[in-house]
């Protein structure tokens, strides 16, 4: 791969995480464009590496929130920060499950398949219009509610599902407040980004010496810093109810993606 191709898809991954438009869909898309010849291991190392850094520049935004949760967890007592974190793990297990035992099936089903990633996209369209007319209010988030977000999430692994538009629309259409489904959705995934890539690693590590490492660092610091911007900007549209603009994106997108691979 070469280094204009990753700071290409740096920006995708950095865009796409949390504009609810589907980061790794996107990424499939770009990769068949661009022409990117990457065996399937190696193309999914450089998805890992550019949702790693868009993980870090999560932890840059929420850092406040996440010194709190520390803080709070470390008094050892069932706090607000306990039963978050709680909430966190228990949304955490489909996500663990389906990674486990699915990975390499859903990896090579799509792999530069940009006809089902359209598909997924009108899925994710479809998702953001309920949740674009969902009634405003004020619900706190429960265990109940985190597991219905965990289980969305996992059917998000799935290139061409926006992870952060399920999570948050789906938090949105049970009634959560939006600015906490947000605040949640980017949260979650923190743990399981950072556990996918150490898993990853492992199993890849005979062929580690074969895989140049400048353009996975240069797609790397393109997706942390576009990440930063594009996080910020995802608070703002959410709390401004602007989640239909992404949905008829998802349409169009999703529409011409298989358009291309009817082609």
């Amino acid at each position: 791969m070469d280094i204009l191709t990753a700071i290409l898809l740096g920006i995708i991954q950095g865009l796409t995480e949390f504009l609810p438009i589907s980061s790794s869909g996107h990424l499939e898309i770009a990769k068949t464009i661009l022409g990117d010849k990457s065996l399937p291991k190696e193309s999914l190392l450089m998805t890992l590496v550019l949702h790693g850094a868009t993980a870090l520049s999560t932890m840059a935004v929420f850092r406040n929130d996440i010194k709190e949760i520390l803080q709070g967890l470390f008094q050892f007592k069932q706090n607000n920060a306990f039963y978050f974190s709680a909430k966190i793990i228990l949304s955490m297990i489909p996500a663990v499950f389906v990674g486990l035992f699915f990975e390499d099936l859903i990896t090579q089903l799509f792999h530069q398949n940009i006809l089902l990633v359209g598909g997924m996209l009108w899925i994710t369209a479809a998702l953001l219009y309920f949740a674009n007319r969902a009634k405003v209010t004020e619900k706190d988030l429960d265990f109940k509610n985190a597991l219905g977000i965990g289980i969305i999430q996992a059917i998000a692994i799935l290139p061409g599902i926006s992870r952060s538009g399920a999570t948050i629309a789906l938090g949105v259409i049970l009634g959560i407040d939006k600015s906490k489904a947000a605040r949640f959705s980017f949260l979650m995934v923190i743990p399981l980004i950072f556990g996918s890539m150490a898993k990853s690693i492992l199993e890849i590590d005979s062929q580690i010496s074969e895989i140049n490492i400048i353009p996975l660092s240069i797609g790397f610091i393109a997706a942390f810093l576009t990440g930063i911007i594009a996080c910020k900007w995802m608070i703002e549209w959410v709390k401004n109810s602007k989640l239909w603009y992404f949905s008829l994106y998802c349409l169009i997108a999703g529409t011409a993606a298989m358009m291309y691979g009817v082609l």
